[in-house]
This record gives C-alpha cells, structure tokens and sequence, in this order.
C-alpha cells in the first residue's frame, strides 16, 4: 500500500520550530527565523536547480520534464503536457534503514549517489 501515512499526525513548520526551541534552547522568535532562514535557502538552492544533499538524510534534486502527450484519463483524448521542472527526492540508505528499524551502524553513506545518472 504504497503512499500511505503510517504516522498519526503530520509535522508542520510550527512544529520543527518547536522542536527547535526544545532541544537548542534559543527564544521563539530566535527558532522560528533559523527554521525560516534554512528553509529560505533550500528554496533558493533548489530555484537556482541545485542539488541539496543531506548526509544522513538524502538529496533534493530539481529535474527538468520535457513536453509530452498524455491522456484524459475521462475523456480518454490526448492533451498535451507543458515541460516543467520537478522536485524529487531521494532518501539515504541510512534514512530508508532507520524507517525499517534495521541497523544503521554498518551503513556507510556514499559522497555521490547515483542521481546524477538519473
């Protein structure tokens, strides 16, 4: 059952600040612009099409689609599909191994994963 949400909730923004507050111990407001700052960056990185690579995390990669011809799926008729550019997101082995409780200790984690054969 690909694509479902094993969670209970979902992690907001205001949540990661919280989290952020907690742990680091720096005032709200102080949380709240690091959270801000970081994902400003990540946008900014990712509009330029950049790579974002997280260690232990995974890798953040602006791909570009070109045009093609896709199907109605109601109508059954063909229409086109413009080219635009696509965010994808690929997790690390030590991120995938963690998610199925597996030991993370023996994984070592590659400098350049495969993406950009991709």
């Amino acid at each position: 059952m690909s694509g479902q949400n094993l969670g209970k909730s979902t992690m907001t923004k205001a949540d990661i600040v919280e989290k952020v507050y907690e742990k680091i111990g720096f005032s709200k407001k102080e949380s709240s612009e690091l959270v801000e700052l970081v994902f400003n960056c990540m946008k900014e990185v990712l509009e330029a099409g950049e790579k974002i690579k997280i260690s232990g995390f995974g890798n953040f990669v602006v791909r570009q689609k070109k045009e093609r011809i896709g199907r109605n799926p109601q109508t059954g008729g063909q229409i086109k599909i413009s080219a635009r550019r696509v965010l994808t997101f690929r997790p690390s082995q030590v991120l995938k191994a963690m998610l199925n409780g597996e030991d993370i200790s023996q994984i070592v984690e590659d400098d350049d994963d495969d993406d950009d054969n991709d």
